[in-house]
């Protein structure tokens, strides 16, 4: 069953934006890490960035390098949802962008966000 719902992907020209979106149990807004992941044609899937919230509210985010500084990610406890803006894109942001609970193998992966940077 999958529980995470992906939005917001598209084809965008280089160093336009993109708003992604996931859609997640409210359960997981309470001392999960939630992370999107990008699969690029032909290669294996990896973190882009990952949000904790912790039980007290506050959270901790990372950012893979080679991003940091274009995307940010957020969690919008009231709507369920964790965002990642992706500012500045480069043709090598291309690919299929997923929302998945972390280091959580029992969660199936969605249909994920198809993001197409042309050059």
């Amino acid at each position: 069953q999958v529980l995470l719902v992906e939005s917001g992907g598209g084809r965008v020209q280089s160093a336009e934006s993109l708003r992604l979106s996931c859609v997640a149990p409210v359960y997981m807004f309470s001392s999960w890490t939630l992370g999107w992941y990008r699969q690029a044609p032909g290669k294996r899937r990896e973190m882009v960035a990952d949000v904790t919230v912790g039980p007290t509210g506050g959270g901790n985010s990372n950012v893979a390098d080679a991003v940091k500084g274009r995307f940010t990610i957020t969690m919008h406890g009231a709507s369920n949802t964790v965002v990642l803006q992706m500012n500045n894109l480069k043709p090598e942001a291309t690919g299929v962008y997923y929302c998945h609970p972390y280091s959580r193998d029992d969660y199936s992966w969605g249909q994920g966000t198809q993001v197409t940077v042309a050059a």
